[in-house]
């Protein structure tokens, strides 16, 4: 399995920055306070913040401005959880091996969680003093975070993907039409991991940009991909939730339309497009190609 550098040291460093925005917050009801803390902080890979923070390594931005952009897109991330959980979208019990926000509190408070930590992300990046020279520049660094975290959150990114999961349950759909999916549902969050931390930093050039924008496009494919192969691979103990959920959805997936030996193949070959991608960079980006590799072959 690849090693990633420097994991650990930026899950601890998001978990406390995250910990920190919750601890500020005025606590007007304790069980909602409670229950966004339980859905953003119980656990989770935190894949989309190491992404922009070795994103932002590679390309020299400064880390403290990182460190809104990760929390930002994690809470987008957790909120999406709590409510992609509930009866009326996948209905799940189980979420990294404990009972679902929903189960643990209510469905009431679980919606009302990811709605408070919609917002909160959107309140980070406001709120946050980017190291930028003047106000302007800050104000103008804001506008454009703000506006890749609602493309990529939004009607145009993750919602609309999940909106055309819902649509496809039950019905076999085309490869093309899944792969769309799936570039809106979960690569659209990945992909702005990537392009954000670009806007932290003034070297990026439009050229580097639209690489970095491939290599994002390809390996958030690929995670989908991936974890599709891992639903019916791996254990229930692994992934913390029953193996095969999307089967028993009734949902298309790679392995279905492709075969396993054809999903396998598919993931390996978008790997090597990703890695091809950054060899055009002049940065480095060994912990890009490390992370690419990472999601393409784990296990859980």
């Amino acid at each position: 399995m690849t090693t990633l550098t420097s994991y650990e040291h930026y899950q601890q460093r998001i978990n406390n920055f995250l910990a920190g925005k919750l601890e500020s917050l005025t606590s007007n009801d304790p069980k909602l306070l409670e229950a966004m803390r339980y859905g953003l902080l119980i656990g989770g890979k935190r894949m989309r913040p190491y992404l922009a923070y070795i994103t932002g390594e590679a390309i020299s931005a400064n880390l403290d401005d990182i460190d809104a952009v990760a929390g930002a897109l994690e809470c987008i991330h957790a909120y999406s959880l709590l409510h992609d959980d509930l009866p009326a979208m996948d209905d799940d019990d189980l979420r990294r091996g404990k009972p679902t926000c929903h189960k643990a509190f209510d469905e009431a408070t679980a919606i009302l969680a990811g709605d408070a930590l919609q917002t909160l992300a959107f309140d980070i990046l406001v709120n946050h003093s980017f190291a930028s020279k003047d106000d302007s520049s800050n104000y103008q660094v804001q506008i454009q975070l703000i506006q890749q975290l609602v493309h990529a959150s939004g009607y145009q990114g993750m919602c609309g993907g999940q909106a055309l999961d819902l649509a496809a349950t039950n019905k076999a759909i085309p490869l093309s039409e899944l792969e769309k999916l799936h570039s809106l549902k979960t690569g659209a969050l990945l992909k702005a991991s990537v392009l954000m931390p670009t806007t932290c930093s003034e070297q990026v050039t439009s050229e580097h940009k639209k690489i970095l924008s491939d290599y994002a496009q390809l390996i958030g494919l690929a995670y989908q991909v991936q974890d599709d192969i891992i639903d019916l691979t791996s254990t229930e103990e692994e992934l913390g939730k029953p193996v095969g959920s999307d089967l028993a959805a009734n949902k298309s997936t790679y392995p279905a339309l492709l075969g396993l030996e054809g999903a396998q193949d598919k993931a390996e070959n978008l790997l090597q497009q990703a890695l091809q991608a950054l060899t055009r960079l002049p940065y480095n980006t060994q912990s890009l190609a490390d992370f690419a590799t990472f999601i393409v072959k784990r296990s859980h």
